[in-house]
């Protein structure tokens, strides 16, 4: 494989080829021999995370680094992911400072940003909420949704331009706030949740200068007037909806904010009202922009990878034969669950798991101060080529070959791994595969012309911040 880079300005883009013709490597940032210096750094992981990687970032197993006065060790193979994340929790269970600052002000005290005690009694409460074990209770409105988003392609008729992440953003969005929030709650508020989110990470900071340089945690954060709106937008809409939830509540419906306010602590207190927003609030962001990226990220790969999307179709024709699936079937499309993991690997929607350390510990037989970010790097181990064959290339069969080199669970963590695993991960799957199946079954999507597709990551990791496409009913 050979990579040649493009220079505009301060922008490197890496064009990556492989040397098989039937092989396609997908876009990836330029990727550094020698690093550049800590300054030039910080500027580049303010608008993209993904550009500030070496080579050998992506090949090391264990690697540190000092950032000004704090110690940054890097994770990225199965067995020290696995101490820092599993055997070590209770020391490195806390978010990082720029993690928590970026998000505080959207998500309180919630489940993602939270730790110790306050995480622990909280995770209790809410993660039997979302257990994959009501997925099923959940599935009826996630098909009933995509199916909404469907016959909206089918309206639009014959090369019809569409911007595919926007349209994804739409329609997790609209399936999470039926879920959580009930089906017509969930019709009112779903895209006025959906801007505020998009608002949020597009004006917060992505690096916390302060923590580096090791100011006091209690030092203010300047918020400014673009990152208050949002948030307040939100709030307004999640308290609304929690003050109104008894009298809309449809009878014998699952839903997620009902057994927020319905669930009890071992002491049998429910939650607070704030809480309870918080809670709702990390739901969202979890449930939907993740999947949105995901599958605006499967379309694209599909859209150039001919082979794939000629294996995809062929099982859902087979399959389904042109019925809607139902949540039986999701695990007789192994191929479609195969993209969607694929997908995760190459463009993981949290592309940085960063946690600091609370207390002196060790990983790997190396000392960890109190203090010290330790970061798990999803973008770096799931291309790391020690654990993958062919790591660059988006081969979905690879999650179907048991004699596909590829690691174990600690090796690809696009949910997170150890006791901070996302809460959410039977349902995000579930919906990101009824999601294909439902809409590939009928459409297939192509880039438009002339559209260069680059990964971007703050929070999550997206192709940029639209992508457009045009539309293709596979059956006249």
């Amino acid at each position: 494989m050979t990579v040649s880079a493009q220079i505009s300005g301060d922008t490197q883009k890496a064009e990556p080829t492989a040397t098989k013709a039937e092989d396609f490597v997908p876009p990836y940032p330029f990727r550094y021999e020698k690093m550049p210096p800590v300054w030039s750094l910080i500027g580049m992981a303010k608008r993209n995370f993904l550009s500030i990687w070496g080579v050998d970032d992506f090949q090391s197993r264990l690697r540190s680094k000092k950032i000004f006065t704090r110690e940054l060790v890097i994770c990225n193979r199965p067995d020290v992911v696995r101490e820092a994340f599993q055997t070590n929790h209770e020391v490195l269970q806390r978010k990082s400072p720029q993690m928590r600052h970026a998000l505080q002000p959207l998500l309180g005290d919630g489940l993602f940003i939270s730790d110790t005690d306050t995480w622990a009694k909280r995770r209790k409460v809410v993660a039997p909420i979302i257990h994959g074990s009501r997925v099923k209770g959940f599935a009826p409105i996630m098909i009933e949704t995509i199916e909404e988003q469907r016959a909206d392609w089918a309206s639009q008729g014959e090369g019809a331009e569409v911007d595919a992440l926007a349209d994804m953003a739409h329609l997790t969005a609209e399936i999470i706030c039926r879920t959580i929030f009930g089906r017509q709650l969930g019709k009112d508020h779903a895209a006025e949740v959906v801007q505020g989110f998009s608002d949020y990470q597009r004006h917060i900071d992505q690096v916390d200068i302060l923590s580096l340089f090791g100011l006091p945690e209690w030092l203010p954060r300047f918020r400014g007037r673009a990152i208050k709106k949002p948030v307040e937008r939100i709030m307004t809409v999640l308290d609304k909806i929690i003050a109104n939830y008894e009298a809309q509540k449809e009878k014998g419906e699952a839903s997620v904010i009902g057994g927020l306010l319905e669930a009890r602590d071992e002491n049998g207190e429910p939650l607070s009202r704030e809480a309870i927003i918080s809670e709702a609030a990390v739901i969202f962001m979890a449930g939907h922009e993740t999947t949105a990226n995901t599958l605006a990220w499967a379309w694209f790969l599909l859209s150039q990878c001919d082979k794939s999307r000629a294996k995809l179709q062929a099982e859902l024709d087979t399959v389904l034969a042109g019925r809607s699936p139902t949540f039986q079937d999701v695990p007789n499309l192994p191929y479609t669950k195969a993209v969607i993991e694929e997908t995760l690997r190459l463009y993981p929607p949290v592309p940085i798991l960063a946690r600091e350390a609370m207390a002196d510990t060790s990983i790997g037989g190396k000392s960890v101060p109190k203090g010290s970010l330790v970061m798990v790097v999803p973008w770096l181990m799931h291309r790391n080529p020690v654990l993958w064959s062919k790591p660059d290339v988006f081969d979905p069969g690879r999650f179907l070959n048991p004699k596909s080199k590829k690691p174990n669970k600690y090796g690809y963590v696009p949910f997170s791994i150890g006791p901070r695993i996302c809460a959410g991960l039977q349902f995000g799957m579930t919906e990101a595969i009824l999601s294909l199946a439902i809409l590939a079954q009928d459409f297939e999507l192509k880039l438009k012309d002339g559209t260069d597709v680059q990964p971007v990551a703050r929070l999550t990791l997206r192709p940029g911040e639209n992508l457009p496409m045009t539309l293709h009913p596979r059956h006249s």
